[in-house]
C-alpha cells in the first residue's frame, strides 16, 4: 500500500488507533485526540491541517475524520456537544480541506436510516434518522457533501475494538462477570464491525483516492460482513469467553427502553463499496473471533 500523509482526528479513539497501527509504511501519521485537535475550533482544524501539509513533503495527504460524539442516549439530552463534534466539526473540517484541496474521508453512521426498511439500506435510501445522535451524523455527512472538498462518507454500524472508550462486546464481557444471566435486545438487526476491519478498508479507500480512483459515489457503506441482532452479538461474545450462551436471554426493545431510539433494521448494503473495487470486509463472526484476544490483553492492560 502506497505510503501516505495522514491526520486523524479522534487519534486516540478505538477506530483512531487501528487506523494509526495499520497506516501503510513510510506514512506520516498526526493523530490528535481531542485534547490535541478540537474539531470544533476553525483555528485548531487550519493548524492541524497545514501541520500536516508541512510534514508531508511528497506524500499525499488525506484527512479521515474519526471524530465523534458517539455517547447516543446522553446525546439526547446533551444536544450541543452533540452538534458541535458531529456537525460543525465535519463543517469545519471539510471547509479547510476544500480550500487546500485535501481529500476528506468522513465516518458515519447506521443510525441516519430509520430502520424501517426489510432490506439493507442501500447508500441513496432515503435517510430519516430517529435519535439526535442520527441527526447530528447526518447533518455532519451534508456539511461535507456540500462543502466542495473532495470528500467521501463512509457509514458503518456496530463499532467494537480493543483500544478507546466502552463499546458492545466490553460492556457484554464486564456483565458475564457480574450476572449469572443477561437480557439482550434481539429485535433490532445490523452488522458488528470491528475496527481494525474498518481501519483496514479506510486506508484502502484513502489509497485509491490519493492514485486518482476514488469512487464515483460520494457514500459508501462499510460494515462486518452479514447481520445479526444483539442477543446474536452477545451471544457470540460468550461463546468466544468460553462460557454457556444460554446464560444470554432474549428480550424486545419495549421490554428494554433507551433514551434514544434505536433502528430496528440497521443493515447496511455493501454494494457501493464492492462496485467501486473496494475488499468488503469479512463476516462479523470470523472478525469477532479474531479480535476477541485483544480484549483479553486491554483487560490485563
Amino acid at each position: 500500500m502506497t505510503a501516505l500523509a495522514l491526520l486523524i482526528p479522534g487519534g486516540n479513539g478505538q477506530l483512531g488507533h487501528d487506523l494509526v497501527a495499520q497506516a501503510p509504511e513510510g506514512s506520516v501519521v498526526h493523530h490528535p485526540g481531542s485534547r490535541d485537535l478540537d474539531v470544533t475550533q476553525a483555528g485548531d482544524v487550519v493548524r492541524a491541517i497545514d501541520a500536516l501539509l508541512a510534514a508531508a513533503g511528497d506524500l499525499s495527504p488525506v484527512v479521515i475524520n474519526a471524530a465523534a460524539y458517539t455517547a447516543v442516549d446522553a446525546a439526547e439530552t446533551d444536544r450541543d456537544a452533540a452538534y458541535s463534534v458531529n456537525a460543525d466539526g465535519p463543517r469545519l473540517l471539510a471547509a479547510v480541506c476544500a480550500s487546500r484541496q485535501v481529500p476528506l474521508i468522513q465516518v458515519s453512521t447506521d443510525y441516519v436510516f430509520s430502520g424501517d426498511k426489510a432490506e439493507p439500506y442501500e447508500v441513496d435510501d432515503a435517510v430519516s434518522p430517529q435519535s439526535v445522535y442520527g441527526i447530528t451524523k447526518l447533518a455532519g455527512e451534508s456539511s461535507v457533501l456540500r462543502s466542495g472538498a473532495e470528500a467521501w462518507v463512509v457509514r458503518t454500524s456496530w463499532v467494537y475494538g480493543a483500544s478507546g472508550s466502552a463499546n458492545f462486546v466490553k460492556s457484554i464481557l464486564r456483565l458475564a462477570g457480574e450476572r449469572d444471566s443477561l437480557s439482550v435486545v434481539d429485535d433490532q438487526r445490523g452488522s458488528p464491525t470491528w475496527s481494525a476491519d474498518l481501519a483496514t478498508g479506510l486506508l484502502e479507500l484513502a489509497g485509491l483516492v490519493v492514485a486518482g480512483g476514488g469512487p464515483r459515489s460520494r457514500v459508501l457503506h462499510c460494515t462486518g460482513g452479514g447481520e445479526t441482532t444483539w442477543y446474536g452479538f452477545a451471544r457470540a461474545i460468550f461463546e468466544e469467553l468460553g462460557t454457556d450462551p444460554e446464560r444470554v436471554k432474549p428480550c424486545t426493545t419495549a421490554e428494554f427502553p433507551r433514551p434514544a431510539k434505536r433502528p430496528a433494521n440497521s443493515v447496511l448494503s455493501p454494494a457501493a463499496w464492492a462496485e467501486a473495487g473496494l475488499t468488503p470486509l469479512r463476516p462479523w463472526r470470523a472478525a469477532l473471533s479474531e479480535a476477541f484476544p485483544g480484549f483479553a490483553t486491554s483487560a490485563r492492560g
